[in-house]
Order: C-alpha cells, then sequence, then structure tokens
C-alpha cells in the first residue's frame, strides 16, 4: 500500500504534535503516524497509569530492561508533569562542569528565544517573568499569571525568601481542568481539518531513499501486523531520541551504509538522560495540598553560595503525605561519545549510558538541606535520600532521553544542519529531544516545542507557505484568565 503526502510526521509529543500544529495553516497535506494511542481516561480526572512500554531494549552488558518509553498520541507529554522552563543562556554555550564540559549551541539564547515565546503562548504556560535569577530576557509575557502557591507551598517560599534566597513559581503549562499536553493542545485541534491525517497503533520500522540516497522517497510501517508504504514530500522524525536514532540506524542501505544521514557516525551517539533525584522532607505541620508543584528553587543552577561549579534545579513534587513535602533534584547529564544508541545483530535496540553528574547531585543535596534549614517550616533532619522506588511506577515515567542526532553547522561534528535538517538528506527533519547539544538541568520539553514551532516556520517557507511569524500575541492585549479553580493533579513531575 503506497499513499502519497506532503509532509510525513513520525510522533505526535512535543516536537511532533507542536511541528504539526504549525504546519496545518499552510494547507499541505500532512500525515501524523503514532505508534501508540491515545490515553484513556475518565471524563473529569486526569489519565490513569498504563502499563508501560511494551517492547524490550538491553544495556550496554545485553541485560534486558523495560524502556521508560510513552507511547501515546501526544508522547511524553501524557505522562509530564507540565512544567515548562526554558534552559538558561549559560546553557547555550559551552559550560564546564564537576565531569567536563557540555556542548555549546550553533545558535545562542537570544535567537532562539522569540521560539521559547510562541510555544509558552501555544501551552497557556502559567508563570511571571523577573522571579528566576537565573532567566534570560523575554520577548513576551506569559500568557497567563501563576498558578497561585497552596498555603504550605506559600509559607515555604515566604521563609525562603527570608532567608535570602529566591524561589520562584515554576512556569506551569495548565488547562482550567488539566495539564496542556501536546494531544490536547497541539493534535486535537487538527484533527476536524481536512488536510490531516493521524494514524495511530502504527510504528515506523524504516525509512527508503532513493538510489543516490540523497531524499528519503518511503516510510515504512508495521501497521496491525501488515507492511506498509508511505510517502511524503518532506519526512520529519519525532519519535524520541531512542526511536529516531533507531529508525535512522535501522535504514541502513548502499548509500547509507552505517545508517541513514550518519555519515558522521553520531546518530546514536551523546545521548543524555537528566540525573533525577527525589528527596523528601518531614513539615512541622500537617497539611492538604492539592497541587504542590509550583514552586521551584534556581539558586544553585550555576553553583550558587561559594559554588565552583553548576549544580542543577529544585521542583517542589506532588506529594502523598500530610506531613511531608517532596523535591526533586535535576542535574545536567553531559553528552559523552560512548553514550549511545546501537542496533545489534537481531535488531534489538542496545542502550549504553554511564551517567555525569553524581559529584553535582551531591552538591545540590547539601546546599538544599542547608537552604531547607533555614526554615521553621522543615523538620530537622528529617530527610529521606531517595524515596524508595517503586519499580511498577518508575517505569512510567518517561525518562528525558536527548542529544542522539544533534544539530550544528559542521556535518562531520552534528547529524542535523541548524534548521534541523539531515545534512545528507534533502528532505528529511528530526524536531525531538534528538537534536539537543546539551540538556541542561530543567525539563527539555519546552525548548522541544519552542524547536518545532521555528523548524515548522522555516519548513513552511521552504514550501513556499511563508507563516506570518508573529512572535506572541501583543503584552497590551488581554490576556486569557485563570479560572480560579484548582488544577487537578497530574501525573509526572517535569
Amino acid at each position: 500500500m503506497a499513499e502519497d503526502y506532503d509532509i510525513i510526521i513520525v510522533g505526535s509529543g512535543a516536537g511532533g504534535g507542536t511541528l504539526a500544529h504549525t504546519l496545518a495553516r499552510t494547507g499541505k497535506r500532512i500525515l501524523i503516524v503514532e505508534r501508540g494511542d491515545f490515553l484513556p481516561s475518565e471524563p473529569g480526572s486526569e489519565a490513569a497509569p498504563h502499563p508501560g512500554a511494551p517492547e524490550t531494549w538491553y544495556d550496554a552488558h545485553g541485560r534486558p530492561f523495560q524502556p521508560a518509553a510513552a507511547y501515546f498520541v501526544g508522547g511524553a507529554t501524557k505522562l509530564y508533569g507540565a512544567a515548562l522552563s526554558r534552559l538558561r543562556p549559560m546553557d547555550f554555550g559551552r559550560l564546564g562542569h564537576m565531569d567536563g564540559e557540555s556542548a555549546a549551541w550553533p545558535v545562542g539564547y537570544s535567537e532562539f528565544e522569540p521560539w521559547y515565546s510562541r510555544a509558552e503562548w501555544l501551552y497557556q504556560v502559567h508563570g511571571r517573568h523577573g522571579e528566576d535569577p537565573t532567566e534570560g530576557a523575554w520577548s513576551a509575557d506569559y500568557p497567563c499569571p501563576p498558578v497561585d502557591h497552596e498555603p504550605v507551598i506559600q509559607r515555604l517560599a515566604d521563609e525562603l525568601t527570608l532567608a535570602g534566597y529566591q524561589p520562584f513559581h515554576t512556569p506551569t503549562a495548565i488547562l482550567p481542568h488539566a495539564k496542556a499536553d501536546a494531544d490536547v493542545v497541539a493534535v486535537r485541534p487538527l484533527l476536524e481539518r481536512r488536510n490531516v491525517t493521524l494514524l495511530t497503533g502504527t510504528e515506523v520500522t524504516r525509512l527508503e531513499t532513493d538510489p543516490r540516497g540523497r531524499a528519503v522517497t518511503g516510510v515504512v510501517v508495521n501497521r496491525g501486523g501488515y507492511r506498509e508504504v508511505y510517502r511524503g514530500g518532506v519526512i520529519v522524525l519525532a519519535a524520541g531520541a531512542i526511536n529516531s536514532a533507531r529508525i535512522l540506524l535501522r535504514s541502513a542501505s548502499g548509500a547509507h551504509p552505517d545508517g541513514l544521514a550518519n555519515g558522521s557516525g553520531l546518530v546514536g551517539r551523546d545521548l543524555m538522560v537528566h540525573n533525577h533525584i527525589d528527596v523528601v522532607a518531614a513539615v512541622t505541620e500537617s497539611h492538604h495540598a492539592t497541587f504542590p508543584q509550583t514552586l521551584a528553587i534556581n539558586d544553585f543552577y550555576l553553583g550558587g553560595r561559594q559554588g565552583r561549579w553548576p549544580l542543577g534545579s529544585i521542583q517542589v513534587l506532588g506529594d502523598p503525605w500530610e506531613t511531608a513535602l517532596a523535591f526533586r533534584l535535576t542535574t545536567e547529564d553531559l553528552p559523552l561519545p560512548a553514550n549511545r544508541v546501537t542496533i545489534d545483530a537481531q535488531d534489538r535496540v542496545s542502550v549504553a549510558h554511564v551517567p555525569t553528574g553524581d559529584g553535582a547531585a551531591r552538591l545540590l543535596y547539601r546546599s538544599l538541606r542547608t537552604m531547607l534549614g533555614a526554615t521553621k517550616l522543615i523538620v530537622p533532619d528529617s530527610f529521606a535520600m531517595p524515596v524508595p522506588r517503586q519499580p511498577d511506577r518508575e517505569r512510567l515515567i518517561p525518562a528525558d532521553y536527548a542529544g542522539t542526532c544533534r544539530f550544528g553547522h559542521d556535518p562531520a561534528t552534528s547529524v542535523l544542519d541548524v534548521d534541523c535538517r539531515a545534512h545528507e538528506l534533502d528532505n528529511m527533519y528530526v524536531v525531538d529531544a534528538s537534536f539537543l547539544p546539551s540538556i541542561g538541568a530543567v525539563s527539555p520539553a519546552l525548548t522541544v516545542m519552542a524547536n518545532a514551532i521555528r523548524v515548522g516556520e522555516r519548513l513552511a517557507a521552504r514550501l513556499g507557505c511563508p507563516l506570518a511569524s508573529q512572535v506572541a500575541a501583543p503584552e497590551t492585549g488581554p490576556r486569557p484568565a485563570w479560572p480560579g479553580t484548582r488544577p487537578t493533579a497530574v501525573s509526572g513531575v517535569s
């Protein structure tokens, strides 16, 4: 079976869903191919947990594991906590860490910034610029005011401020009764359009090229156990940093013997995965917080007080206990060539990853203890780290995989050009977290969304359908009002 489209997008998450939303206005015929289906949910509540990815990956020692992957319409955003933070300006440059250096981007923060504003408006981010001491300049205010702190979180924020710290409202993508994910915000509004087709339950297995290997001519899929081929003028991979690399490696041919777009040998390399540590601390008075995930601290992002090395970010988590608060500490993982995705002779996915940032994590934990020790809310010496892991729950949380197809100017040191088009192919792009040269110490979701809008605008111009490049709604115009009701609890934390 063969069908022709102007644009085929593989994946419907933060990258693919946002790109489809951007390009739908061109009127071009668009096919979105999603491996999963819609995540079931009950009316008026958040989506129920899902049993995880039905596949097996292997580590560097050949040991099998079930991946932390999410195959749904909306991708990993169906399980995220809707915290949408920008990378810091210094994250775009070469930055020294205890374990080495993070890679510099081919674009700077100032060039990338307008797309952050576009993404914040699309995903209705609630926040307040100017609170976070590490954030960069902004071209437009958030579309919505920050979500109010619960009483116990407000008390924590007040006590931290009195102690000389700078807590701020976590930028949060929340709709009146749900989180703003790529399914609800980007994909579903397109389904009534005649030029957009969504295929669910369809796994892309490989890409075919012309004899010269310069253009992708076919997208081969497994749909319900049957092989089908779809053809498009432009092909975009947004299947996630692991699976996009897997598709490219599986697509080896005579023109691309080491995998599609892999002349540099970098497809699958430089894999990054955020380091997360969850800490619980007892509080001096019981509380009931429906949505406590509204406070973050970046005082130690660049090292903090007397700190030489960047440490990371701290975010208050959702927590089931009325006598404690939970915190998530996130430190940056560096792009190392040996951390990579490969395909073995049996076509199995192997993921080799040795994390960096353990030293920074220990220092960030000590900094958290010192900081919370300056408050009266937290019981002294009541810290527990890490939160005991629940294997069945942990496998549901998608990891922040990134970096397997980095973008850059030089084809010898990058897979994609600055527009996220493969150097070696005329019509193939990658817009998931694969493109990231570095991951910073905040969730990459907003950065992926912003980049998808950026690439979409440029791709539309290439197709002869330039879109009005209006960075954001005017700051002087009316802003969407927070409806006054508390958001429902959301899955995930970042």
